[in-house]
């Protein structure tokens, strides 16, 4: 009869307990997004790839060379690297949890009384233990974990690609900031070239006193140009070799030309390079750890089992404490089945499921962001290429107008040196732009190919 009232209260118990349990919504673990078929920033032409690689696009061995030092020496992207070995070991952690557990433990002691004798006394206990997994709870903190050491090589890979597009980037950076230099160096020439005329006219003939004036404060102005385009130029040097983990010392230097690219965005990229990005990819891994810890919180509520043995042997000869017939075992098995616990465990699921629910939006909104980094890219390549078409007639214009005025007042066809002052300020301000402009177009193909997860070609990695 007691054995009956035994088993009826034990499964009246585990109906309660899996009516708990299982009373909670399931988890999302993955989510599919829907992307367009093509871009629609690229409105025609047909598919199209290109070789591997995206640094090869444009052809510069001093950028290549900057990013692979950047990839071996970014302190950064070693701390990266040092996560991802911890998340390694935490798989590991994690799966040791389904095996059995077994301790040995052994003593010794030396016990002198008050006539002199001295007892001795040595001890050998082993204790093992394992938990069965009877519901899979523990097998779901393992894929948890495993999904966890994913997230974090994605998230590694994540890191070296955006390093090797900052560094890239700072390499152009750099190289547009010396252009400016350079571009302020032969301005101030210019202006105390004119400023040397004008001085040469006034002995001459005793006019132009006010151009004299002019002159000067356009050299004043070139000289404090000069000194800041300098200070830019450092600052951009700085930037560059923290990135390279080197000291900031702002001594850095770049190649004189910025890279030229060799081609345009291939028409018809498909939507589905955006399963290749990291980020994306290190959500979706979480989005999936979060569900299983979710299914684990879940069935926590549910009954579980685990197997105990335990032996060991008490003898005041050393030699006796391996003797098989001096241990004493022990073999239990304990059930275990919360009733309650003031609600904590079934509010450890509600949070483990709003958890997961929080990781679905950071997933969308992570695509909806990537979706709009590739199509402003692509929007900006585009509209980019033709602001550099337009800029350079505007410069071929400028620097005619220069030559033209600056020969007019050599030659006394034009006196008012106005009229160079200002042909010489918008053929400068169109060569600034024209700086500024290429390495704009070089930034933005960079972010692009950081946008797709790497070059253009569709094959997921």
């Amino acid at each position: 009869m007691r054995i009956w009232r035994f088993h009826a209260i034990t499964v009246l118990v585990l109906a309660v307990s899996s009516c708990e349990s299982w009373r909670f919504a399931a988890p999302v673990d993955d989510l599919a997004i829907r992307t367009p078929g093509t871009w629609a920033a690229v409105s025609s032409g047909g598919e199209a790839r290109i070789s591997t690689g995206w640094l090869g696009e444009f052809g510069d061995a001093g950028m290549t060379r900057t990013v692979n030092e950047a990839l071996a020496h970014n302190r950064s992207l070693k701390a990266a690297s040092a996560r991802l070995r911890e998340a390694e070991e935490t798989t590991i952690i994690a799966r040791a949890g389904r095996l059995p557990s077994v301790g040995l433990s052994g003593s010794a002691a030396v016990t002198d009384s008050s006539d002199s004798d001295r007892t001795q006394s040595h001890g050998l206990n082993l204790a093992a233990s394992w938990e069965p997994d009877l519901w899979g709870r523990l097998r779901d903190i393992t894929r948890a974990a495993e999904a966890d050491e994913r997230a974090a090589i994605e998230d590694f890979r994540g890191a070296r690609l955006s390093l090797a597009a900052n560094a890239a980037k700072a390499w152009c950076n750099l190289i547009s900031a010396t252009q400016e230099v350079s571009l302020a160096e032969v301005t101030l020439e210019s202006f105390e070239k004119n400023l040397r005329i004008i001085e040469r006219n006034y002995k001459g003939t005793g006019e132009g006193a006010l151009d004299i004036s002019f002159g000067r404060t356009n050299v004043s102005s070139a000289r404090r140009a000069l000194e800041s385009r300098k200070l830019e130029q450092a600052e951009a040097a700085r930037s560059l070799e923290v990135l390279l983990g080197r000291y900031p010392s702002g001594l850095a230097r770049s190649g004189g030309e910025l890279p030229r690219l060799r081609g345009a965005v291939p028409a018809g990229l498909p939507a589905d390079l955006l399963d290749r990005r990291p980020d994306l990819a290190s959500v979706r891994a979480r989005l999936f750890a979060s569900a299983r810890r979710a299914d684990a919180a879940r069935k926590a509520l549910l009954p579980s089992f685990s197997l105990t043995a335990a032996g060991g042997s008490s003898t005041t000869r050393l030699a006796e404490v391996l003797d098989v017939s001096n241990l004493a075992a022990t073999l239990a098995a304990r059930f275990t089945q919360v009733i309650t616990e003031g609600g904590a465990v079934s509010a450890e699921a509600r949070a483990a499921l709003a958890r997961n629910e929080a990781v679905l939006h950071d997933y969308t909104q992570t695509a909806l962001e990537a979706f709009r980094e590739v199509e402003a890219a692509l929007a900006a390549d585009r509209s980019l290429a033709k602001q550099e078409t337009f800029l350079a007639s505007e410069l071929d214009q400028a620097a005619l107008a220069e030559r033209q005025s600056e020969r007019d007042y050599a030659e006394g066809v034009n006196p008012n040196i106005l009229s160079v002052l200002e042909a010489q300020r918008r053929a400068n301000n169109a060569r600034a732009s024209m700086i500024r402009l290429r390495n704009q177009r070089l930034q933005n193909r960079i972010d692009l190919h950081l946008a797709l997860g790497g070059d253009f070609q569709t094959p997921l990695p």
